[in-house]
């Protein structure tokens, strides 16, 4: 990519960040700290990776993204409305009654989502399903599915990849946001599931290992996975709970917990002046 492009895509993944805050503050509730780990993926998947359409988001050969780790909707939120998919003052309805944007992704609601899902490990389930059928239509389309490190703790996450390695699911790309804390604290003292590369690699993924911060590296490992036949990709992304944010950064309390009224100044001013910094590169 040039340096224009990469410049634009860090100054949309400082306004997804702002969106996740905003949305937060403005619930009192919600998933800020995985929500800001995957902001760059977010922002890669949406603004340059995935065939989509914010005016036709139903379309029958768009690509398809699949949060399994549902509890981060406010990130997914923030990137569909920074993409045009509805306007970003929505954000500010997150968890309200009447809202389009609940705790967790709806896509019988919400523009832009396409699994419904909260319960972790079924999402990869369900995007391994839309792959075989994209297979099996005969569609060109490629299926994207985001998942929790902890929520590889889940068993139905593994039956998952035996199933998407034996239909050969290579348009099929799971992506692990390994920031190394859930909401009880290090995955590794809940249930440890290291060596994380390893296991995809047992499972007869094509595993590519990345900075899941760094463009370039994520740019590079979606090319390699679109050339890989035969068999998906798992992409391992080493990532930091609550990034831009200074005082959420690798902190486990911040899983599932929003910012006050001063926190939520510190943390707009933090994101503004990183704004400001790519702006002036």
């Amino acid at each position: 990519m040039t340096a224009a492009e990469k410049k634009e895509l860090m100054k949309n993944a400082c306004r997804v960040r702002m969106g996740i805050i905003e949305a937060t503050h403005a619930a009192k509730s919600g998933h800020p700290g995985g929500s800001l780990s995957a902001a760059e993926m977010f922002t890669y998947l949406y603004f340059r990776e995935m065939n989509i359409d914010p005016k036709d988001p139903k379309g029958a050969d768009r690509d398809r993204f699949v949060l399994s780790k549902g509890h981060t909707a406010p990130g997914l939120y923030s990137v569909l409305a920074n993409r045009g998919f509805f306007p970003v003052e929505e954000l500010k309805t997150l968890r309200k009654i009447g809202s389009r944007l609940q705790g967790h992704p709806n896509m019988n609601e919400t523009p832009g989502v396409d699994m419904s899902t909260g319960s972790l490990g079924q999402g990869v389930s369900a995007a391994a399903g839309m792959a075989l059928a994209a297979k099996k239509q005969g569609k060109d389309l490629r299926v994207y599915t985001l998942l929790g490190d902890g929520e590889i703790e889940e068993g139905q996450v593994w039956e998952a990849m035996m199933f998407a390695h034996h239909y050969g699911l290579d348009n099929l790309c799971v992506i692990v946001d390994n920031n190394d804390l859930q909401i009880d604290g290090r995955i590794a003292d809940v249930i440890d599931p290291y060596p994380i590369p390893e296991k995809f690699r047992a499972f007869g993924l094509n595993v590519i290992e990345i900075d899941g911060h760094d463009f370039d590296q994520i740019g590079d490992a979606m090319d390699k996975a679109r050339q890989t036949k035969d068999v998906p990709t798992a992409i391992i992304m080493k990532t930091t709970k609550g990034r831009g944010v200074s005082f959420m950064e690798d902190q486990a309390g911040w899983h599932g917990k929003a910012p006050d009224d001063d926190q939520y100044r510190q943390a707009m001013d933090e994101l503004g002046k990183q704004l400001e910094e790519v702006e002036a590169m």
